[in-house]
């Protein structure tokens, strides 16, 4: 698969770059690092299981079909994953899930892609700061478009569906514009691999395009750490952040590259250096980080 970046072909000639995703997940990634030159290289630290309060999740989802939401808020694209999974088990499309008139917000383009091929307009996204600040600064510049509760003057009402790790950024800043905020649960973020009864399989339209790369363990991955011979180590979610901290051995001669600033945060609390943060979550925009991180750094001879 092509990717958009600016940058010629090549640059990364000769570097091995560590992914901490799963094979499922790393197709798009794996691509445009191959076009950039690079060996991609694979470790799957984190995957996602079905959340264990279905029932609350159910709850939450029948709501939204019966139109008692304003808004749907889809904060990242494994919580699509998700919600066509529930969908998939009840018959029904993810696009039946939000009736007409709930308007849906998201991350940034990538997700609004993914939704988009699914049959969901988004009617919010930031284009620049892709992240839950990045969505509250959006909504900052716009209005609710009318749309409060069923009576017309009640409280906005939201429905927010995400990991069981997620961070109350969002649901806190809508709070504070005196928006009702519902946050469930849709799924679980566990080490890998999930439990193949539990684990999240739904195929998303776009967005999941598996990777051929070699897979390491984690075994494998520290002795060519320790050999010198990966150059940069990609992180895309602060739970990835915390397993690599957890679980690689040495990383100071390694570049460590987060996607986002709350991965980047999160690294630096633990103590970790990041030598370069990819702003938005796309291929192009991450290849572009790791050349930025790599270009002061001497290749070595990874033969």
């Amino acid at each position: 698969m092509a990717h958009d970046s600016s940058r010629g072909a090549g640059e990364l000639w000769g570097r091995r770059v560590l992914l901490t995703r799963s094979p499922d997940r790393a197709g798009a990634m794996e691509s445009a690092l191959a076009e950039a030159g690079a060996e991609p290289l694979l470790l799957p630290l984190i995957d996602f299981e079905r959340t264990s309060d279905g029932d609350a999740l159910a709850e939450a989802l029948g709501r939204l079909r019966a139109g008692e939401y304003a808004w749907l808020i889809v904060s990242s694209i494994t919580t699509v994953r998700a919600l066509k999974d529930y969908s998939a088990q009840g018959g029904f499309s993810l696009a039946d899930l939000v009736p007409e008139g709930v308007r849906v917000a998201t991350i940034g383009p990538s997700s609004r892609r993914v939704l988009e091929a699914e049959g969901l307009g988004v009617d919010l996204a930031p284009e620049g700061r892709q992240s839950a600040e990045g969505l509250l600064e959006e909504w900052a510049y716009a209005d609710d478009g009318g749309a409060a509760g069923s009576d017309g003057v009640s409280a906005v009402r939201v429905l927010l569906p995400q990991s069981d790790l997620a961070a109350s950024t969002l649901a806190d800043g809508l709070a504070a514009r005196g928006w009702a905020v519902d946050t469930v649960t849709a799924y679980c973020t566990v080490d890998y691999p999930a439990d193949p009864q539990r684990r999240l399989t739904a195929e998303l339209a776009v967005g999941t395009e598996p990777a051929n790369a070699v897979v390491l363990t984690p075994a494998e991955a520290c002795a060519q750490l320790a050999e010198g011979t990966i150059d940069a180590v990609v992180a895309a979610s602060p739970s990835a952040a915390r397993r690599i901290e957890e679980v690689l051995r040495p990383l100071e001669e390694t570049r460590l590259i987060a996607i986002g600033q709350p991965t980047a945060e999160e690294l630096r609390s633990l103590g970790l250096v990041v030598a370069a943060t990819a702003p938005k979550p796309t291929p192009a925009g991450i290849v572009d980080a790791i050349i930025h991180a790599l270009s002061q750094q001497p290749r070595k001879d990874n033969s």
